[in-house]
């Protein structure tokens, strides 16, 4: 071994081998093997522990280690559930000390568990204090301050296992034996279910209704080749211990249990009271407190305006009331609510995954089919188990009462040898032809046994257990037999145990979250654009867009009309459309926000206009080429900051601001262009399409296009509705009666202008 001193001249610490124990460990025997292999080999041997001693439950009893142990503690400190609670610390104390030997908080909080009746289907203890809250399961008090005892329902999983149902394992010291399994009645495995994590696997057990799962149990013990949709008949799902609704649709939670994997979506339950929606039940372990932070998160975030306000009003009499207050009787109380499923743990899913260790100790994952089929097979070994033991038991006791009644019959003989021998047992075994167990019983028999009524006794217990030897014979010698034993005891365990299932089974539609426009109000809004490409939004229709403030230098260019929970589209001189919530536009108090900022353009491309409304509204798209189509808005819409192309412009050419198309069926298009030629003609001459160059809307012939000549404005205008043809800073104002005098066919050249007006800057709408 090394031993150390310092070095004064470094500091450090200088190594001596002491050469007598180097020479000594040398000459023990050890074994030599790579590293790789050792620690491969010791991973291994803790993953193993880890899947059979901590993680997964046994199919027997449905347990893991640290349940099983704490269970069967409690019930050798006798504490049933007709007895009196005792300190959990107590029994922390002695699973810990006698059978677990880990962590007294992590033990605790396994037992803790097992008490909660909003945790476990079927609790197996039975907690008096603070054992936790749904809003907050690991809120409960410490063990010195919190009592317990077992509950009803443990007794189904101890109540045979004195009857040498079960093997013994000595303990972790080797001091005590505890059983390897508790002989449970019913299949625990599938009532509590259980949750655990081990290496490489993991396990994720749903509970389930008691009667629907013995059911099941005895269809399929009656009926051995039953199929796993036989099965599904009686357990239609999992029952958790909350009443919130399971909505998955019943050809999923047969996948469920066919591969023994999937997941079960669980809702709350809501109900109107009034003006407002009160949400009754809740999903499994979900917090009522997580529940309404996460609906005060989306009021505060103003993505929830048609709520007022949220309270929990739960009580001993309501373990779960959430109040959620509608802003008025007009909010669509359904649609809110599917919104909060969506949104909020107020809707949640469960993964399933049955994976647990079976009769052969080996982990893996089974479906239902499977599960019940090795319980059922655990179930009669025990069963046969605890018969062969009673069995062995009324022989023994029989084979007592035989040499008792010889006793009786030879009584004062038998007293007589029992006065003048030292050593008595011999010579009754030798004298009457006793067993030396039969000779050891007399010889313990008190005096007041030898009664004349003590030997009517014998005979009657004789007779009484000559039929109870009998009878189990006849179930151990007959496997109809034994299984209409097992079918009874299923049927009293859940006609005493049993109860309704809690998780209703619905079907449901799927919850969708509300668009982000639908959480806006809707408030009419007018979009200003300004010639730099600034845009605002103001409150209503009625206002003047020219006579707001804008930059030094820059100046009304074009406005749309439309609400404030729709979508804004711009167009750039390109033919690239982009799309913008309007709510999300500042306010027209404000300069406004450049939409530079806010989308990714073509280098030097510039914004002519933007089109507002719902995503049917039809709006007519054209260039200066003369070229254009109608469209609807939503096929501008786009979530990407670089736009999509919507029209195809032509070299040379740009963009006219987008035109609001009327559904009228006698609106009619006007077009001008720059040279002072106007045309009108029905809007039904000009195809609907969805992106493109468009249809010819008015003919510029080539010679004037070589002049430079252009498509200056084209709109759609209804029935008594005027447009402006301007010029400059003059205008023609021409009613819908006035476009006869220009009327003809789509791409034809119209009729001239009067003079002055020959030089068309743009055409608009006149308010």
């Amino acid at each position: 071994m090394p031993d150390g001193t310092p070095d004064g001249n470094t500091g450090g610490l200088v190594l001596r081998h002491n050469s007598a124990m180097t020479n000594q460990l040398a000459n023990l025997p050890y074994e030599r093997m790579p590293l790789k292999e050792y620690a491969e080999r010791a991973y291994l041997d803790y993953s193993m522990y880890v899947i059979l001693d901590r993680a997964l439950p046994h199919v027997g009893d449905g347990l893991k280690p640290v349940q099983r142990r704490i269970v069967y503690a409690m019930s050798e400190l006798g504490l049933s559930a007709a007895s009196r609670h005792k300190k959990s610390a107590r029994t922390v104390g002695d699973v810990i000390g006698k059978f677990h030997p880990h962590g007294d908080s992590a033990c605790y909080e396994a037992m803790v568990l097992m008490a909660q009746p909003f945790s476990y289907r079927y609790p197996l203890i039975d907690g008096q204090g603070n054992f936790g809250s749904p809003d907050d399961p690991k809120s409960f008090a410490a063990m010195r301050y919190t009592e317990s005892r077992l509950a009803p329902y443990a007794r189904l999983l101890l109540a045979e296992l004195g009857q040498g149902t079960v093997d013994w394992l000595p303990n972790f010291d080797g001091t005590l034996k505890e059983p390897r399994l508790l002989p449970a009645r019913v299949p625990n495995i599938l009532l509590n279910g259980g949750q655990g994590i081990a290496v490489g696997m993991a396990t994720d057990i749903p509970p389930h209704n008691l009667r629907e799962v013995v059911s099941a149990t005895i269809r399929l013990l009656e009926k051995p080749k039953s199929t796993l949709s036989d099965l599904c008949e009686h357990i239609q799902g999992p029952d958790f211990a909350t009443a919130g609704e399971i909505i998955t649709p019943r050809q999923d939670l047969l996948a469920m249990y066919q591969t023994g994997h999937g997941s079960v979506r669980q809702r709350a339950v809501y109900e109107r009271e009034g003006e407002f929606i009160i949400v009754t039940a809740l999903p499994y372990q979900v917090s009522p407190a997580r529940v309404l932070e996460q609906i005060a998160a989306q009021m505060n975030a103003k993505k929830l305006p048609m709520v007022n306000d949220i309270r929990d009003e739960s009580d001993h009499e309501h373990p779960t009331r959430l109040v959620i207050v509608p802003r008025s009787n007009r909010v669509d109380v359904d649609a809110v609510m599917a919104h909060l499923f969506a949104t909020t743990d107020l809707e949640k899913s469960f993964r399933v995954n049955l994976n647990v260790i079976g009769n052969d100790g080996k982990p893996g994952v089974r479906n239902l089919l499977e599960l019940l089929t090795e319980w059922i097979a655990f179930r009669r070994a025990t069963v046969t188990r605890r018969l062969e033991h009673r069995l062995d038991q009324v022989v023994d006791r029989l084979h007592v009462l035989d040499g008792f009644l010889i006793a009786f019959l030879n009584i004062d003989e038998v007293i007589e040898i029992i006065r003048n021998n030292d050593q008595p047992k011999p010579v009754l075994v030798e004298r009457f032809e006793l067993t030396g167990t039969q000779a050891e019983a007399i010889l313990e028999l008190k005096l007041r046994h030898l009664a004349r009524l003590e030997e009517m006794k014998i005979r009657g217990e004789r007779d009484t257990l000559e039929l109870e030897r009998r009878s189990i014979e006849a179930l151990l010698g007959s496997p109809k037999k034994l299984t209409r034993l097992i079918r009874d005891e299923l049927l009293e365990d859940a006609e005493k145990h049993g109860d309704g299932r809690r998780s209703p089974i619905v079907r449901r539609e799927t919850a969708q979250a509300l668009k982000e426009t639908d959480l806006v109000p809707s408030e009419a809004v007018t979009v200003v654009l300004s010639e730099q490409g600034w845009v605002r939004v103001a409150k209503g229709h009625d206002i003047e867009p020219a006579e707001l403030n804008y930059r030094a230098g820059d100046g009304y260019l074009h406005a749309a009309c439309g609400r404030s929970n729709q979508l804004v589209c711009a167009i750039d001189s390109s033919g690239r459309s982009y799309s913008m919530p309007a709510h999300e536009l500042p306010s027209a108090r404000s300069l406004g926000e450049p939409l530079t900022g806010r989308f990714s353009p073509p280098a030097g491309a510039r914004f002519p206009g933007i089109a507002a409304g719902d995503a049917t509204d039809r709006v007519l798209l054209a260039s200066t080429a003369g070229y254009g189509f109608v469209t609807r808005l939503e096929n501008l819409y786009t979530r990407q900051k670089a736009g999509k192309q919507v029209l195809s412009v032509p070299a040379g050419y740009s963009v006219l601001p987008p035109s609001p198309v009327s559904e009228d069926e006698e609106a009619v298009i006007v077009c001008a262009t720059s040279g002072g030629n106007l045309l009108a003609y029905y809007l039904a001459e000009l195809p609907e399409l969805n992106r493109g160059k468009g249809n010819k809307l008015i003919n510029i012939p080539p010679k004037a296009r070589k002049e430079g000549e252009i498509m200056a404005g084209a709109i759609a205008v209804v029935k008594g509705q005027d447009c402006l043809v301007w010029a400059g800073q003059r205008y023609l104002r021409l009613s819908w009666a006035d476009t006869e005098n220009y009327w003809g066919e789509r791409a034809q050249r119209g009729g001239l202008l009067p003079r002055g007006f020959r030089r068309v800057d743009r055409l608009t709408l006149a308010d």
